[in-house]
């Protein structure tokens, strides 16, 4: 069984999770609606991407309580 032969110290540990950190999220306005959407996809709002509709986007969803 593999044992290490010296402690990691904490300083060498965190450099090798150094990129382990999740990013953050770089929002952008959407161009039709001006809701905030991640670059390079389409806009969940509004179902525009590059300044045409690609996705119809239904406005209002009636279900009845049976159905659900």
């Amino acid at each position: 069984m593999a044992v290490p032969k010296s402690k990691i110290t904490r300083s060498r540990r965190g450099n090798r999770r150094s990129h382990d950190t999740l990013l953050a999220d770089n929002p952008n306005e959407c161009g039709n609606c001006g809701e905030l959407k991640r670059p390079h996809h389409v806009c969940g709002a509004c179902g525009h991407y590059d300044d045409r509709e690609v996705v119809s986007v239904a406005d209002d969803i009636d279900l009845d309580d049976d159905a659900a």
